[in-house]
């Protein structure tokens, strides 16, 4: 049997005090330390749950993208790509979206968010390659579609999370990545 905190709750409780702290002192100034003291758990406690701050911010949606080449094999491209807003709730990143210069960390975000960016369009190039498409083809369609889901998910949040599910607005930049210029 295990004690201390289940591994959700200990989880949650650094994201929620994480985020606190963000709007209290900023990102820059706020430590490991700092977010591990508020939610009750040691420093190296933190490090079960998050390898680094940044990663508090955007667990959900690094899981979902470590899913994604699996996805796309067993369901397709596309099916894959909706899937990733299925579901997707209100969380650490999009509190983070909302106040992201509250927080001091605009630059932060969008540096990961490139990051992120760069990872599902590498998957979704990889997986028409592997269907047929050219390299250039691949790369620029899973840019589009790269696009799309960050674009997405910072409009849902900025729109208040959870007033709509991220599905919907996914769809629609997903259907705009699709369509072939004139």
């Amino acid at each position: 049997m295990s004690s201390g905190r289940p591994r959700s709750s200990s989880r949650s409780a650094l994201s929620e005090a994480a985020c606190e702290l963000f709007l209290e002192r900023g990102f820059d100034a706020t430590s490991i330390g700092d977010i591990a003291a508020r939610a009750g758990v040691s420093r190296s406690s933190f490090f079960n749950y998050f390898d680094s701050k940044d990663a508090i911010l955007w667990s959900a949606l690094d899981d979902r993208i470590a899913e994604l080449p699996a996805a796309m094999a067993a369901r397709g491209t596309a099916a894959a790509l909706r899937g990733l807003g299925t579901g997707f709730r209100p969380d650490s990143l999009a509190l983070a979206l909302m106040h992201a210069d509250a927080m001091g960390l605009r630059a932060d975000l969008e540096r990961a968010a490139a990051w992120r960016q760069a990872r599902i369009a590498r998957a979704v190039a990889d997986a028409l390659i592997a269907a047929g498409s050219g390299a250039v083809a691949a790369a620029v369609a899973g840019g589009a579609h790269a696009a799309a889901v960050l674009t997405s998910i910072e409009r849902w949040a900025l729109a208040g999370p959870g007033r709509t599910p991220l599905s919907d607005e996914l769809e629609t930049a997903l259907t705009i990545a699709s369509v072939t210029l004139p």
